[in-house]
């Protein structure tokens, strides 16, 4: 049986006092309890418990108990697994939890990646179609000649022509355009004119899995085939134009426009011509099967993994760890550097770990550093939730080479991130210096141009680091003002503000790099920040899915989406997806109700 559809609302277990009351339309994870059967009885997916089926959803909106949080030290985490033959607790749980959602999904922009009827037509018949290409398609992805499989491209004549527009400058859209260009101009090479008609075969460079044909407009179309009043001269239009005549030409064949404008997609769909967005460079098809790099372990965990577990410590960079191999059914599931956690009822100690190690059905499970404790705070920062517990453990790990934290506003990604960087820069000395950047889109209009330095252009777009460095400095109330200000002093020699626009050929060494609003990086991009780093230098990738400033991206193909995808289960490299603001009262309502 299916498990129900999770929660839209991410939220961590609360103790139940401060859990808030349900109000219509919302269900956080809770435990139902049994109503009375007026019907047929059906089973609660969440609950196990037999419910009406007329009234299920009226039962898990009034008659549910919270779940309620257990506090947690490490040496309780470290005592529970000999107690794993206990009795399971006696409030069900959801194998996966809420979080594993990387934000809410109210805040979520609907993403539609429905074909067009004609492609689904198409497929069902098993045809090839032709897709004309809109310039932005190739500005965006100049790789998207070769990613439509056994489809033939054909490229308008105005296709080409905005191309040359756009091809100069040292922004990332004309080097798009200059790419595209010489890809074109080397497939056409050593081409007679009558095999430009046929269509030339996208396979020529290479690349094996384009088994279409490309073709360009060689003739202009004849005759008005748009409406009245829609003006000839407007490159839409033209193309437009373009894929009516074509469709006129070859009524046998799926004509599909594919552009990035939406704006272009509606005209075409109001003039009944098939029209779709490019879907290639989408990592994933919905961001909730985003990972997020927590799960939460059965109740039964202990029963089914406890046989001929073993357990040790060792010292691993001045702490003791206390390590677990356990084998079982549900060790598969699980990844390298992913963490794990129990919370069990009953007044059970609940245990926080992180997989180190999986060979088949055996994993090696190390219990995490207890960082919610003053007694282990990072530059006077405690972890004030389970993720940022997770979070910190990540990021004061030498051994992990590239982090990546995702979560709304207000949940902590940039004060961990920088109380980490100071705490392994001055005190224990691991890395030279931070290096923070971020990419400059502005949230409204651009103020134009900035005077000074690099670091001084940059300085307007580093506020939030400013801030959090504010934070970070009072933390230290037996300093007085002098000590203050030295220790200001001596954190801005050690913090150096780049521009993402000269990082290319540069190599890091032992430095903290944080790339700062990292959603709004294409792959490439993040490609090439990442490719920067030398020996010794760890990389931290920051931002929020949900707000992305740069046209053309959205959450399916934004650069942080494709890191967290394809880095994860690497042995070096972590993610966290932070769920619960700690900003204040007033910025959790507001990212709440607005």
């Amino acid at each position: 049986m299916p498990l129900p559809k999770m929660p839209t609302k991410p939220a961590t277990l609360l103790p139940v006092n401060d859990y808030p009351k349900a109000e219509p339309g919302k269900s956080p994870v809770r435990a139902v309890a049994a109503a009375p059967v007026e019907t047929d009885p059906v089973e609660d997916l969440i609950s196990g418990k037999a419910v009406p089926a007329s009234k299920s959803n009226r039962a898990r909106k009034e008659k549910s108990a919270p779940l309620a949080a257990v506090p947690s030290t490490q040496g309780e985490a470290a005592a529970w697994p000999a107690r794993a033959g206990a009795a399971a607790g006696t409030v069900a749980k959801l194998k996966e939890t809420d979080i594993a959602e990387p934000h809410p999904a109210k805040h979520k922009p609907v993403e539609v990646t429905v074909k067009s009827s004609t492609s689904r037509r198409a497929d069902k018949a098993g045809a090839t179609k032709v897709f004309v290409l809109d310039t932005n398609v190739l500005m965006h992805d100049p790789t998207s000649l070769f990613r439509f499989e056994e489809h033939d491209v054909y490229l308008p004549m105005m296709t080409l022509e905005e191309l040359d527009d756009h091809k100069k400058g040292m922004s990332e859209v004309a080097r798009n355009a200059r790419q595209v260009s010489r890809t074109l101009d080397a497939l056409i090479a050593n081409v007679d004119d009558d095999a430009i008609e046929t269509g030339i075969e996208l396979s020529k460079l290479g690349n094996k899995d384009a088994k279409g044909r490309l073709f360009f407009q060689t003739r202009l179309q004849s005759g008005p085939l748009l409406p009245e009043g829609l003006p000839v001269g407007k490159a839409d239009n033209q193309i437009l134009g373009v894929v009516k005549a074509i469709a006129a030409e070859q009524p046998d064949r799926a004509i599909v426009l594919v552009s990035k404008d939406i704006n272009m997609r509606i005209k075409a769909r109001a003039l009944g011509l098939p029209a779709e967005d490019y879907f290639n460079d989408h990592v994933l098809e919905d961001t909730d099967l985003l990972y997020s790099g927590i799960v939460q372990l059965p109740d039964d965990f202990w029963d089914k993994h406890s046989k001929n577990m073993e357990s040790w410590q060792e010292n691993k960079n001045g702490n003791n760890a206390m390590f677990y191999r356990v084998t079982g059914p549900f060790i598969p599931s699980l990844l390298n550097n992913q963490f794990v956690f129990l919370e069990p009822s009953g007044g059970e100690a609940p245990m926080y770990a992180q997989v180190k190690e999986i060979n088949g059905k055996t994993a090696v499970l190390r219990v995490l550093r207890d960082y919610s404790h003053t007694k282990n705070s990072v530059w006077g920062i405690t972890a004030r939730n389970r993720e940022q517990n997770f979070a910190l453990n990540l990021l004061m790990d030498p051994e992990c080479d590239f982090v990546t934290l995702l979560g709304q506003a207000g949940t902590g990604k940039t004060l961990l991130a920088l109380a980490a960087g100071l705490a392994q820069v001055l005190e224990t000395k691991l890395y030279n210096e931070i290096i923070v950047t971020r990419v400059t889109v502005p949230v409204g209009e651009d103020i134009g141009f900035l005077p000074g330095t690099e670091e001084e252009k940059m300085s307007p777009w580093m506020g939030a680091f400013d801030d959090n460095l504010e934070v970070l400095n009072k933390s230290d109330t037996d300093a007085g003002d002098w000590g203050r200000a030295a220790t200001q002093d001596l954190i801005r020699s050690r913090i150096k503000i780049k521009s993402l626009n000269f990082m290319r050929g540069r190599t890091f060494v032992n430095k903290f790099l944080i790339i700062d609003e990292a959603q709004n990086l294409t792959p490439k991009q993040v490609k090439t920040l990442v490719t920067r780093a030398g020996p010794g230098t760890k990389i931290l990738c920051l931002g929020n899915i949900a707000q992305i400033d740069t046209p053309y991206l959205t959450e399916g193909s934004s650069g942080l989406t494709y890191v967290v995808d394809r880095f994860k289960g690497w042995s070096h490299s972590g993610h966290v997806t932070l769920a619960r603001g700690e900003r204040s009262r007033l910025a959790d309502h507001a990212s709440e109700v607005l």
